[in-house]
């Protein structure tokens, strides 16, 4: 037997199942990730949110690199990954999907709200940093494209896309509810994460800890590769699919 159908029939047999994922979920529809040679962060530093607080230069390299992303971002079609991990949760063989993503293509791809935690916020709202109103994307998006600097609010405020920046500190009840799921579940699963970014690459700890079996799906290494029960190098867009099928077969 195969590791993938090993980790099918361990998925079907699962009380509970939480999934992890990263930007190697969304290369396949075309999103570079930011930390492989080639990724974003080759061309862009990140801006630290008291640099976006602090200084309108530091707000304008922000604005001049989330308009750009957003260009790219907007036009992406959710790819086969998501589509079966989004049917998986519909046939509820998904308790929790928790995701490092900010581009939206869970949502797109009719991934269902309440069992998505999105952790690092979405690129497709914007935030004002002085009143607090959110409001869709496009107004600020178009705002940018018209040629202002830093688009604002209605109250003269500078608009944030709404995701977490450095800095700045992740929803308190969300990162909760994801380790919490982690630690009840009886399978998790990392899709297209490295699992390096803290503290949300805890959930592998607290699966792990109370006898979770635990499954990597990415080519690159992880920190807890020695640890893992399951680890698949194929791509993900091909991977999930092929879960999904054995997890959803009614042989």
């Amino acid at each position: 037997m195969s590791r993938l159908t090993e980790l099918g029939a361990r998925w079907r047999g699962a009380r509970q199942v939480v999934v992890l994922t990263g930007a190697g979920l969304s290369t396949a529809s075309g999103i570079p990730d930011f930390r492989s040679p080639g990724g974003r962060w080759e061309r862009y530093q990140p801006t630290p949110i008291q640099d976006f607080l602090a200084s309108e230069a530091a707000r304008a390299d922000y604005w001049r690199y989330k308009g750009e992303t957003w260009q790219l971002i907007s036009k992406a079609e959710p790819n086969p990954a998501h589509l079966a991990l989004a049917e998986l949760a519909r046939a509820g063989r998904i308790e929790l999907l928790v995701t490092q993503n900010v581009d939206g293509l869970h949502e797109r791809s009719e991934f269902p709200g309440e069992r998505l935690v999105t952790i690092h916020g979405t690129d497709a709202k914007v935030l004002c940093m002085s009143c607090g109103r959110e409001e869709p994307r496009a107004r600020a998006q178009s705002a940018w494209e018209s040629g202002a600097r830093v688009p604002r609010c209605f109250c003269g405020g500078a608009w944030k896309p709404a995701t977490i920046s450095f800095g700045q500190s992740l929803i308190a009840e969300d990162l909760e509810r994801s380790l919490r799921a982690a630690a009840a579940c009886d399978l998790f699963v990392a899709a297209g994460t490295s699992l390096v970014v803290g503290p949300i690459n805890q959930m592998f700890v607290e699966a792990k800890r109370p006898g979770a079996a635990t499954a990597i799906l990415t080519a690159s290494a992880t920190p807890f590769d020695a640890q893992v029960t399951f680890k698949l190098n194929e791509p993900v867009e091909q991977v999930l699919p092929q879960l999904r099928d054995l997890v959803l077969s009614r042989s």
